[in-house]
């Protein structure tokens, strides 16, 4: 540090830490970015596997938040790094493709990194390593298709699908239940399912979560559930029947756009401008009764007024309802969305079995739900849970599921998990690059033993001796000619996955590999 004086005699001091920066460069720079890498991948190698460690984040304003789901870690870090910030990216892109397998694919990309830092000290290409990678991607790809098994997910009361659902919560924080939420699950998503097509609608399926009670008392409830209550408490709770108006615009006399002053002089005025507000009231009110609704959903509020002429008029209502559930709505009773008064017609009305309010046990707090919609299946899956970071993180944790069931209606193709897919990819990769004289093998070599990054995760995290668990399970592949020898990671004696009901979608595995490369 030294210090110097401008033309006016002002003095500043100049800083000589700059010169000692220097920009990396080359291999240094590879080097440098991988380490970063490596950094996130292992901070989620412990969250791997249904013996993964669930992670506390905690938020600038100190909101806690305690999750086991990858996509959700990655996406709450704050990520500097760029080519960390690649991974949180990746993580993205399997949690918006396919909704499960975000950890793994995290982990194995860290994996495939690490290796490359090995190739690049022993002088290999980059461009090399990536062309290695490409091939021995394609490999595990192609085997990865010859140990998948095509399974029939309606025999059985839908055994398959609860067993992959299971397989998908077995790592979650609501484990303890895992049997009763893939249930719900499956039963969510074959009932809004389109068999021939292969496609489910999501959109139909709603998840709502409402603190108390306990998880086991979550439940699936065929019709939607939307977070209000009727507009007045004397209002009828219940609706049979139910022909509904979807309003879009508020009960109110309309309102000049510009400021504006009203000057009334005396009683008189006073009185003429209140029976003309009331006349719109009961225009708006008359024209809902006229067109055969018996129900009232509007996106907008109400005042007391409006409020009390629904009563007078028997015409219960629900106000201040959302967009998202107004659309739900429309979709599923078959109605059309009302902007304007003056376009009320019976033709618009939505139809439904029953409207019905429900209140929770001893807590003040009411919902209504909207079962037996006319025009399509619209499911709500209700989570409950004793504080609201359970119940946040059992919402997560069926999402999840609900992607698994979902892709293996769109494509019924397994693999069976416990790390097995990537150990038999890795066999056949190696035994593949035997055949291969380039400089390549070398890359190829290394993606095998990245790909044992997963089973030894899930033989650390289980509490085994990981090499010894994992040189166990290639062993028993090689041997007895089965791809489906894992990690036993409830350590109930048997390394067959299949026996062991550990299921895993073969897109999301593939996705895996594909994203991770």
């Amino acid at each position: 540090m030294s210090l110097a004086f401008d033309e006016f005699g002002r003095p500043f001091i100049v800083l000589r830490e700059q010169a000692q920066k220097h920009r990396v460069k080359g291999i240094e720079a590879f080097k440098a970015n991988l380490q970063a890498a490596r950094v996130i991948s292992n901070t989620m190698k412990t969250s791997l596997g249904p013996k993964g460690m669930d992670k506390m984040l905690v938020s600038p304003d100190q909101d806690v938040l305690v999750t086991n789901d990858g996509a959700t870690i990655m996406e709450k870090m704050e990520v500097e790094h760029p080519i960390a910030k690649l991974l949180v990216e990746l993580s993205k892109s399997q949690d918006n493709e396919i909704g499960d397998g975000t950890t793994g694919v995290v982990v194995l990309a860290g994996a495939l990194l690490e290796q490359a830092l090995i190739l690049i000290d022993k002088g290999l290409h980059p461009l090399k390593i990536a062309d290695g990678y490409e091939k021995a991607c394609e490999i595990a790809l192609k085997r990865l298709e010859e140990i998948g098994d095509n399974l029939d997910i309606m025999a059985n009361n839908h055994e398959h699908l609860v067993n992959a659902a299971m397989t998908s919560l077995g790592s979650k924080i609501v484990s303890s239940i895992k049997k009763k939420l893939a249930e719900i699950s499956v039963k969510a998503v074959l009932g809004v399912a389109d068999l021939e097509r292969k496609d489910v609608n999501f959109e139909m399926i709603k998840v709502v979560g409402k603190t108390g009670g306990g998880l086991e008392d979550t439940e699936l409830i065929d019709g939607i559930i939307i977070d209000k209550d009727f507009s007045h408490p004397q209002m009828v709770k219940e609706v049979k029947d139910a022909k509904i108006l979807i309003l879009n615009c508020p009960f109110e006399p309309p309102k000049p756009s510009t400021k504006h002053n009203v000057n009334l002089s005396n009683a008189a005025d006073f009185k003429a401008l209140y029976n003309t507000e009331q006349q719109y009231f009961i225009d708006e009110v008359k024209r809902c009764k006229d067109s055969g609704a018996n129900m009232v959903i509007c996106q907008w509020g109400f005042d007391d007024e409006g409020n009390h002429l629904l009563l007078q008029n028997e015409l219960p209502a629900l106000r201040w309802v959302g967009g998202v559930d107004i659309e739900l709505i429309a979709i599923a009773t078959g109605g059309r969305i009302v902007p304007r008064f003056e376009d009320i017609s019976p033709e618009k009305l939505g139809k439904a079995e029953l409207v019905k309010e429900l209140s929770f046990g001893t807590t003040t707090e009411r919902m209504t739900v909207i079962r037996g919609c006319a025009s399509k299946k619209a499911l709500t899956i209700m989570v409950r849970g004793g504080n609201h970071m359970i119940v946040d993180e059992a919402k997560r944790a069926i999402h999840d599921s609900l992607c698994v069931v979902r892709n293996l209606v769109r494509d019924n193709r397994v693999v069976y998990g416990g790390g097995a897919p990537e150990l038999a990819c890795s066999i056949a990769i190696n035994n593949a690059a035997d055949k291969i004289s380039s400089v390549e093998q070398y890359a190829v070599r290394a993606f095998a033993d990245a790909l044992e990054q997963i089973p030894l995760s899930l033989a650390d995290n289980s509490g085994l001796w990981p090499i010894e668990a994992v040189a166990d399970a290639k062993a028993g592949q090689i041997k007895n000619n089965n791809p489906r020898i894992g990690i036993d990671c409830f350590l109930v004696g048997e390394n067959d996955m299949k026996k062991n009901g550990v299921y895993e979608g073969y897109t999301s595995k593939k996705q895996q590999l594909q994203l991770a490369t």
